[in-house]
């Protein structure tokens, strides 16, 4: 999955695209202007992203991430598979279920696992992107007129009334916040 990230300076955008991109162009403006405070978002959770601008341009790119996550540990399980093993905790009575099932435990919770994000993949989509826009929002925009009556349509998915109370907001963050609203707003 690839993951676009934002980057704003105040109220204004300064770049979005791939993090090295962001991360390269808010490098040249803090370059050029040593008091700005460029934060990049990811746009798909609405975390702000921690970015090390010490040093070079070629230094600040260094130190990103060389994917989008972590890789995993290696340990128990089958890691050539991409199997990890963590631990989970459950009652005694749902161990003595899963002791019961076809294949064992481990079969039966991936199996649960796979139905479950299956069937609440939708909800969990736009639970997902409806945090990010909190988040984003709040951030961006929590010292604006309207924030928190913008806040209140956008959970009602009153897109109509969101779009109205967002009207008088910086045009950069206006339309960000819009841009990822419409992953929930949208029918």
């Amino acid at each position: 999955m690839h993951t676009n990230y934002t980057a704003f300076d105040g109220a204004a955008r300064v770049a979005t695209g791939a993090l090295a991109v962001v991360a390269e162009r808010c490098k040249a403006l803090l370059d050029g202007e040593p008091n700005a405070s460029p934060i990049i978002y990811d746009d798909s959770t609405g975390r702000p992203v921690d970015i090390d601008y010490r040093g070079t341009t070629h230094d600040v790119l260094a130190r990103l991430p060389a994917g989008e996550g972590a890789p995993a540990r290696r340990g128990p399980g089958r890691p050539k598979l991409g199997v990890v093993a963590r631990e989970v905790t459950l009652l005694p009575r749902h161990w003595e279920w899963l002791a019961t099932q076809p294949g064992g435990a481990s079969v039966a919770l991936r199996r649960l696992v796979e139905n479950a994000s299956r069937e609440n993949a939708d909800a969990d989509r736009t639970r997902v992107a409806s945090e990010a826009v909190d988040r984003v929002m709040l951030a961006l925009a929590g010292n604006l007129g309207g924030y928190e009556e913008a806040s209140r349509a956008f959970h009602r998915r009153d897109a109509e009334r969101f779009t109205a109370l967002t009207e008088g907001w910086p045009t950069d963050v206006r339309d960000y916040v819009r841009g990822l609203a419409a992953a929930v707003l949208s029918p």
